[in-house]
């Protein structure tokens, strides 16, 4: 999969480089309860993961992509689709901005749309799904903005900080 262009991001394939990018957001304890990460991430297990993400989505079930404003090749976010399903025709979708200052500035807006039309066009998915919590009114607003429907709460799904949350399944099928 080449690079993903959007207007002011591209999504790229993650690289070497990005070991401690990854290494402080997987080990953000602020953003575990968004990125669905209950424990930190040693260096190690993310080396070996970007050692493994040249394989193509078929293979690691994933892909995770970076997000990177035009002519500045640090990542500033991650998107993914996960549990991908083949046999089924979808996959899950998340996005995360690591910085505060990026977040409401239509970075992830434009990345989860760069996303959504690959899924669909280039992978010919049916649908696709995302798990959000139901207190998280910033990320519903972005995913229900591109179609996204709620069609069911798990409740007391997650468990933050001593606390049973629940957390809606939004849905999102190709016509």
């Amino acid at each position: 999969m080449g690079t993903l262009k959007g207007e002011t991001i591209y999504l790229r394939a993650l690289e070497p480089n990005d070991l401690e990018f990854i290494y402080e957001l997987e080990n953000d304890e602020s953003i575990w309860e968004v990125s669905n990460t209950q424990t930190p991430y040693s260096r190690f297990l993310i080396r070996q993961y970007l050692e493994n993400a040249h394989q193509d989505i078929y293979e690691a079930k994933q892909l995770r992509l970076a997000i990177c404003r035009d002519q500045d090749f640090p990542a500033i976010g991650l998107i993914d689709l996960f549990d991908f399903d083949p046999k089924n025709n979808r996959a899950g979708l998340g996005v995360l901005i690591r910085n505060q200052d990026h977040r409401n500035s239509g970075i992830g807006s434009e990345a989860l749309g760069l996303l959504i039309e690959y899924a669909f066009e280039q992978l010919n998915l049916r649908q696709l799904y995302a798990n959000i919590d139901v207190e998280n009114e910033i990320s519903i607003g972005l995913f229900t903005k591109f179609g996204f429907e709620k069609i069911g709460v798990k409740k007391q799904w997650n468990l933050v900080n001593g606390h049973y949350k629940d957390e809606a399944l939004f849905q999102l099928i190709n016509k």
